[in-house]
């Protein structure tokens, strides 16, 4: 969420039983102002371009966001990429083409999503449901009520549908009936930033972030705790400074689990225990990370774009050049990072030093969604949105 952090007030009971956490009583919005802080965006310069972005196609998926702080991420999967608009509109286009393939209405608000499984698109609503759909035609396989509104993307893996809900709820689903499996509550602290991150399944454990920044794992199977860790540690006077939300969608690489927070940094925790092997506390972040074989890379709350080492965490570079522009979470491959902003500019900076490379306009409206690399296209989903493939020579 990067145009503005919104801050929600929410009511909670104390405990992880089967009923529990308020619904959300109203929203603090705009509590940071119209930017993070008081530096203004960086204007953009020419450079040398040292690669050629050549966008393959563009197409239109309703109203994208529509000006609304929600987790619309593509998904991808049997030779489609699949987009979901505020509106309910969800559209599967051909990767190569992006020839419509199928488009359906909802008729409610999506929020969070989609996800993909075996032969099913699932995606969460502001409406409080999860709907499954048929990943070929679109046709609706099923549609369930939830606790409140789903802003994580659904996650599946061995035919359950897992997803995070705003009050702290964690719920499986069936994939193919939508039946209740289990569900797990994390009492939510009174102040949090809007947003929830989307778990990762690792070796049959549910691992997420939540509000009071603790890290959980959770048994895929049947819910059962496993462990937990407090991952961001509160600090300052102020409940806002006190923030310490795990909204960045955690990623797993070789056993350990990297996550981020506002105010709280960047952690790696052993995916086995929970074990906290490093913390990097001087980082701000909340778009998301991305990983290679040796390194993360991520975008701070100020819009500056740094790459970590894995191992230890330390800051190998920084990237300032794109400062305040308020970027999306990068996604990294071959040598290249990418990253979008807040006027519909996507940037391609090297991993080696974070220098820019190139870059190119693929809409007037900002880039919030992570962009998505397959076969070294990179696809991109702007909040009008506009979604885009492009490919680097």
């Amino acid at each position: 969420m990067h145009k503005v952090l919104l801050l929600f007030l929410s009511l909670t009971l104390a405990g992880c039983a089967s009923s529990g956490i308020g619904e959300t009583l109203s929203s603090i919005t705009d509590l940071f102002g119209d930017e993070d802080n008081a530096d203004p965006p960086a204007v953009l310069v020419e450079y040398p371009a040292e690669i050629t972005i050549e966008e393959r196609w563009d197409e239109k998926v309703g109203v994208g966001a529509d000006g609304q702080a929600l987790n619309l991420v593509p998904a991808i999967g049997y030779g489609s990429i699949i987009a979901a608009d505020r509106e309910g509109v969800v559209q599967a286009r051909d990767l190569a083409s992006g020839a419509l393939r199928w488009e359906v209405e909802l008729e409610t608000p999506c929020s969070g999503g989609p996800g993909m499984g075996k032969g099913t698109v699932v995606i969460g609503t502001s409406d409080a449901e999860v709907i499954a759909l048929n990943s070929e035609t679109g046709a609706q396989l099923w549609r369930v009520k939830v606790p409140s509104e789903v802003l994580s993307i659904p996650v599946v893996a061995d035919n359950t549908v897992i997803v995070h809900t705003t009050d702290g709820n964690v719920i499986a689903l069936n994939e193919k009936t939508g039946a209740k499996q289990w569900h797990y509550e994390i009492s939510v602290p009174a102040l949090t930033v809007r947003g929830t991150g989307t778990p990762v399944i690792v070796d049959g454990s549910v691992i997420g972030g939540y509000d009071n920044g603790k890290l959980m794992a959770l048994r895929l199977s049947d819910g059962k705790f496993v462990w937990e860790s407090s991952v961001a540690i509160p600090k300052g006077r102020s409940e806002v400074e006190r923030l310490v939300d795990l909204d960045v969608d955690p990623i797993e690489a070789g056993g350990v689990v990297f996550t981020a927070s506002f105010h709280g940094g960047v952690s790696a925790v052993s995916a086995l225990d929970g074990d906290v092997l490093w913390r990097n506390e001087a980082i701000s972040a909340y778009s998301g990370i991305s990983n290679d074989w040796r390194n993360l890379y991520l975008s701070d709350s100020a819009g500056d774009v740094i790459q970590l080492d894995q191992r230890s965490g330390s800051a190998l570079w920084k990237q300032k050049e794109l400062h305040q522009r308020k970027l999306s979470a990068p996604a990294v491959y071959d040598n290249y990072v990418v990253v979008g902003d807040f006027e519909g500019y996507v940037h391609w900076l090297s991993t080696t030093d974070g220098r820019q490379l190139a870059r190119i306009k693929i809409s007037d409206a900002a880039i919030e969604a992570k962009p998505i690399v397959i076969e070294n296209t990179v696809f991109v989903y702007a909040t009008d949105g506009t979604l885009a493939a492009l490919t680097a020579h």
